[in-house]
């Protein structure tokens, strides 16, 4: 069982220790890459203390120049570098070994929930900072279960070997110098606050400019075309320069409180001098012994310094992952159905169906009943607005009615599992969704991957596609860059049909899947989908009434509701809605 179905939600009222402690719960698998990673410091720590401690050597080799004692402090020597640099790889590249672990991890379970979401996460949150979500707040929490926790086990265990060595030389040196203790955790404690609470904010101003950058940048061409270039360089400078005020408080915050702590650290060491000249505190230590001591002490400065300086990053990771596990422990689509037919047959009935959006107070639907036998097809249209694409949402389970009910062969939408629901259903939209790969893997994509050369070919030259994708350098395999910018929309729009007849659905949705088209495009793509809609349910959405007079059924919606049912022609002559808006259309084309 993974972590993200094991790890539980984290209030933030619960404080960064609990974040912390589920952060590191992600390290658990990789217990003894982190085991060699604590042996490595203690190795380091150990040969820090060893460093001072041979002072007292020096010294004696000083005073008494003898042959053993050049060789045994030369050996002394080695020896210490040696442990040294070997507790220092040792340290340094297990941490990271778990450290990157635990970041391939969590980005998955983030991705993978992400994947699961509902549809209102989505319209909820921009897509420029979940990505800031997945890219930077990620490698902020890398800090915090790398460097960060290679600083601490490495100097907080060199601060404990040189406390424990001064402890045995002179206890009565080392209690004074313990006596600034409760002032510098006083520091750190203000200190970890602060970074925690200005991380947060950062995090929160790199999303936005991942988001505006993205919008700008996907945007380009209307951008450039309107003119909207000062306005976007103004929207990131807002941004850019709210994310530096962050970064510039956490700098001062930092630069603060390193010198204080390095300043009562200074005050404890000087404190420690004038003792040592004072008799009855020196006792019967030697001179050796009292350098070694003095070099401890002072020793000591550096790890309490880069121990303090970690506070930054660790808060930094906290509210990171605080910010990631939120997304994490969003609740995925329910999914309770457990309805699993091979194949349906299109029967789809609306039964009193309403629907409003979260948050709003009036229905987008309300009322809606229909009964569309397998095999027919129904024609959607009404003005903008009118509820016709949030209609068709409601089919895979997009968004989940909010009364009534809709049935497919009888059987209520939540009775089956969201799998087998969304693979009785092809769709088609309006914004067509390509992916910066090859034309058969956009054709063939997802859970068509499997289907062969010839099939994907097959469904190409239904969608009239094969005479320009044979204009090709490469063919099927040209790769057509992101969202098909190398395509125009009406290839676009042709690929994305091709993709909806190869999955062969028994339920086809054509939300104004001809709108991009040009005229001639348009009638040899509409000969295409009178073809594959023969034998399937279709629901077709189309603002141009020409592309849907054949249809088995039309129905005019206005303000949620239907207000019209007919065939094209009874349509027609009742002189209503729909009436309306066909001699608006042919109006406007005349």
């Amino acid at each position: 069982m993974s972590d993200l179905e094991t790890s539980a939600p984290v209030p933030r009222d619960r404080g960064s220790w609990e974040t912390y402690k589920r952060l590191l719960s992600y390290a658990r698998p990789f217990w003894l890459a982190f085991l060699l990673a604590v042996i490595g410091n203690m190795i380091y720590a150990g040969a820090s203390t060893g460093m001072a401690a041979a002072m007292e050597y020096v010294i004696a080799a000083v005073e008494n120049p003898t042959d053993q004692n050049r060789l045994q402090l030369t050996l002394l020597i080695v020896g210490v570098f040696g442990a040294r640099g070997l507790g220092t790889y040792m340290s340094t590249y297990f941490i990271n070994y778990v450290g990157r672990h635990v970041i391939n991890a969590l980005r998955a379970d983030l991705f993978n929930r992400l994947m699961a979401l509902p549809s209102r996460y989505f319209d909820d949150n921009a897509s420029g900072r979940l990505v800031s979500k997945l890219t930077f707040n990620v490698e902020q929490v890398a800090e915090a279960t790398t460097n960060a926790v290679t600083t601490a086990l490495r100097e907080g265990l060199t601060v404990l070997g040189l406390l424990g060595f001064m402890l045995y030389t002179n206890w009565k040196l080392t209690l004074l110098f313990l006596t600034v203790g409760p002032i510098i955790g006083a520091v750190v404690s203000y200190a970890s606050k602060r970074f925690r609470r200005i991380s947060r904010r950062i995090q929160g101003s790199m999303g936005d400019i991942t988001h505006v950058a993205s919008e700008s940048i996907s945007g380009y061409r209307v951008v450039r075309t309107f003119g909207g270039e000062p306005y976007e360089r103004e929207r990131f400078r807002e941004v850019n320069d709210r994310n530096l005020t962050q970064s510039l408080k956490m700098a001062a915050t930092q630069a603060t409180s390193v010198p204080v702590i390095q300043v009562l650290v200074a005050i404890a060491i000087a404190g420690l001098v004038w003792m040592m000249l004072a008799p009855e505190i020196r006792g019967e230590m030697t001179t050796g012994q009292l350098v070694a001591f003095l070099t401890a002490a002072t020793t000591m400065a550096k790890p309490i310094r880069q121990v303090t300086n970690i506070h930054a990053k660790i808060q930094k990771g906290v509210a990171a992952a605080y910010d990631v596990f939120e997304t994490i422990d969003e609740k995925p689509e329910e999914d309770p159905g457990t309805y699993a037919p091979e194949r349906v047959s299109g029967d789809i009935d609306f039964d009193d169906v309403s629907f409003r959006y979260r948050d709003q107070l009036d229905n987008v639907l309300d009322g809606i009943s229909i009964s569309i036998p397998a095999g027919q097809s129904v024609a959607l249209v009404g003005r903008s607005g009118s509820g016709k694409s949030t209609l068709v949402s409601l089919l895979p389970r997009f968004y989940d009615h909010t009364g009534g009910d809709i049935r497919i062969d009888g059987h209520s939408l939540r009775e089956y599992s969201l799998k087998s629901l969304r693979a009785q259903i092809a769709l088609v939209t309006q914004s067509v969704v390509l992916f910066n790969d090859t034309i058969a893997a956009n054709i063939a994509y997802g859970v068509l991957r499997d289907c062969s050369r010839e099939e994907i070919r097959a469904a190409a030259d239904q969608a009239h596609a094969l005479e320009f994708i044979d204009r090709m350098p490469q063919g099927l395999d040209t790769m057509i860059g992101d969202n098909g910018v190398m395509l125009s929309g009406g290839q676009r729009q042709r690929l994305a049909i091709a993709r909806a007849l190869l999955k062969d659905a028994p339920i086809l949705i054509l939300d104004e899947a001809t709108s991009a088209l040009d005229t001639e495009s348009e009638r040899h793509i509409q000969e295409a989908l009178e073809t594959v809609m023969q034998g399937r349910t279709t629901l077709v959405i189309a603002h141009r009434l020409s592309t849907i007079e054949k249809a088995d059924r039309i129905l005019v919606m206005d303000q949620g509701r239907i207000v019209e049912s007919g065939r094209h022609e009874d349509l027609l002559a009742q002189g209503g809605a729909y009436a309306q808006l066909h001699q608006m259309q042919f109006s406007e084309q005349a």
